[in-house]
């Protein structure tokens, strides 16, 4: 049923009382005396017809407001980031079970490949078995990419054989996140309005992996229209607890990769989207600094806060990955070319860690963050408590539903968000209605009050290097989120939890349930801990992060077999 009402002009002669304005200030959160409510009666049909002349105009999707996000302040200087040097070991002897292959890192993989040990193609048909056996059960794969995946591999193997190398992820089959465009092949952003959508070319991040020689297996599923783990299909999964949803967006991506059904994958971060499932999964994500990866043929949810990063199983993959991807393109106005450097011999000890003991005090803190700091401080970290301004950091959310709203204006005004699934009060379809009554003035405040955000972190990054904190408890995701920086989630522990709940960024919390008071209650999932960097300073929080990975000695802890051979039937919700 469609909602867009008629001429403005009618529409303010009609609707607009005094008591109908007093009606409206209560969605404001405002109050007017009689006579100022008289005065906007007489002289608001003009502002009103504008708005609904603007409507009649259809915007296309992938149209970017004429102003541009930039994360950098005025005296920013681009960090030198030295060298690309990934850690260069001897990836032995290639493992007789399938599963064994599946679950290796990248760079072990890229050593078998280069040096003759596995085919690309062999390669891709293990991937693409589990993906056939295990991805019904995760309910993680939006659609299969087999006869592009063994094309692919078999041109990998063939460069190969004629001397050409690509680089580490040559012949590695990925996942990719179904929001980014790929030529011909169902693109559907995980929404019932758009199950017919084939674009007819790749995405930026797409083109470059091809070039990079990496082998796309499959699109993963996304909470629709980037929110949640609920999709057309079904609801994605979560390898270590099938009774519950991976998280989002990025579910299936994070599914996937868990459960060793891809080598990597891409994953994209509007506000937690790579983090919560990351968590929940147990695999490792890297959000980049804003504007660092080219967005160019990805789904735009909000222009400001939209970023791609990658989804791995270990750190030092995660840099190869971003190696890959990273650099501006013309078709992202918000792009920002910046040289990615990552040396994993470089020792961490004597960085300087911040962190917010707040935060690691807050609801949802555990203590497996508590034993991260303990672990960091082992490493040789200095750390270096922090504390920051008591700001409205929540209040900042209303500038991403305003940016989601305005990107599927059309499915509210043509009534066609009645379509999707998830219909609760915290879903888009309610959410984006809810945003038609946000305040443009209060809209241009927050674009303020996220400029002074900015400058506080300019100035709690002045003297460290890097941050650590929870995921999810306090503030930071939001912080970051809205001013730009980069975060790296790994996997720090595991913990038992009840199976959880859904995400809910209504409540500007993306919540991860409790851990179960007994300590033989629920089920026993991965744990996570973030660290924050400075601005396309990617390369420290990764060095930093790879000892912690290692000091932890968690990352190659598989779901177990038991819950992966389940059927849904058996842990419905």
């Amino acid at each position: 049923m469609a909602r867009q009402s008629g001429e403005g002009g009618a529409l303010a002669d009609r609707l607009l009382s005094t008591e109908t304005i007093a009606a409206a200030e209560a969605m404001l959160g405002i109050a007017y005396t009689d006579a100022e409510r008289a005065m906007i009666a007489e002289t608001a049909a003009a502002q009103i017809d504008h708005a609904v002349r603007r409507r009649q105009v259809r915007l296309p999707v992938d149209l970017a407001p004429a102003s541009r996000f930039d994360p950098r302040l005025p005296g920013f200087a681009m960090p030198n980031p030295g060298p690309l040097r990934p850690l260069a070991e001897p990836p032995g002897k290639v493992p007789d079970r399938a599963e064994d292959i599946a679950f290796a890192p990248v760079a072990r993989l890229a050593g078998w490949i280069a040096g003759g040990a596995l085919s690309a193609t062999t390669l891709a048909a293990i991937y693409l078995d589990r993906i056939t056996r295990l991805g019904p059960k995760l309910e993680c794969i939006a659609s299969v990419t087999a006869d592009l995946a063994m094309q692919q591999a078999a041109r990998a193997d063939a460069l190969l054989a004629g001397g050409t190398y690509l680089g580490p992820l040559h012949g590695i089959p990925w996942g990719c996140k179904d929001l980014l465009d790929t030529a011909g092949i169902l693109t559907a952003w995980g929404a019932e309005p758009f199950t017919g959508r084939v674009p007819d070319s790749d995405a930026a991040v797409v083109r470059r992996l091809a070039e990079a020689g990496a082998v796309m297996v499959a699109k993963t599923t996304l909470g629709a229209l980037a929110y949640g783990d609920i999709w057309y299909g079904g609801v994605t999964r979560n390898p270590w607890n099938l009774a519950e949803g991976s998280s989002g967006s990025s579910a299936g991506s994070a599914a996937a990769t868990a459960a060793g059904l891809v080598g990597f994958s891409i994953g994209t971060e509007t506000l937690g989207s790579i983090v919560a499932p990351s968590l929940r999964c147990g695999t490792t994500g890297l959000r980049p600094t804003f504007g660092r990866v080219p967005r160019g043929g990805a789904m735009p949810l909000c222009w400001t806060l939209d970023k791609i990063g990658p989804m791995c199983r270990s750190v030092a993959d995660t840099a190869l990955v971003l190696a890959a991807i990273n650099g501006a393109d013309p078709a992202d106005p918000c792009g920002i070319d910046a040289a990615f450097g990552y040396d994993a011999a470089a020792p961490v000890g004597g960085l300087r860690l911040g962190y917010y003991p707040a935060d690691f005090a807050a609801d949802g803190a555990d203590p497996l963050d508590h034993a991260a700091l303990a672990a960091a401080q082992a490493l040789g970290l200095t750390l270096v408590p922090l504390e920051r301004p008591e700001l409205p950091y929540d209040a900042l959310m209303n500038i991403l539903f305003a940016e989601a709203a305005a990107s599927f204006e059309e499915l509210t005004l043509s009534g066609a968000d009645d379509t999707l699934t998830w219909q609760e009060p915290g879903a888009w379809p309610n959410s984006f209605r809810k945003a038609r009554f946000l305040s443009a003035v209060d809209h241009v405040q927050l674009d303020r009050l996220r400029r002074r955000v900015m400058q506080d972190m300019v100035a709690a990054f002045a003297g460290v290097d890097a941050m650590i904190g929870p995921c999810l408890a306090g503030p930071m995701l939001v912080i970051t989120n809205f001013t730009g920086h980069p975060c790296l989630v790994l996997r720090s522990g595991f913990r038992r939890s009840p199976t959880r709940q859904r995400l809910s960024l209504a409540r500007a919390r993306l919540d991860q349930g409790d851990t179960a008071a007994d300590a033989g209650a629920g089920v026993s999932v991965p744990h996570a801990i973030c660290l924050y960097g400075r601005l396309f300073d990617e390369g420290t929080v990764l060095r930093i992060g790879a000892a912690l990975e290692q000091s932890f000695g968690v990352a190659a802890r598989r779901p177990p077999l038991d819950i992966m051979q389940q059927s849904k039937q058996e842990t419905a919700r």
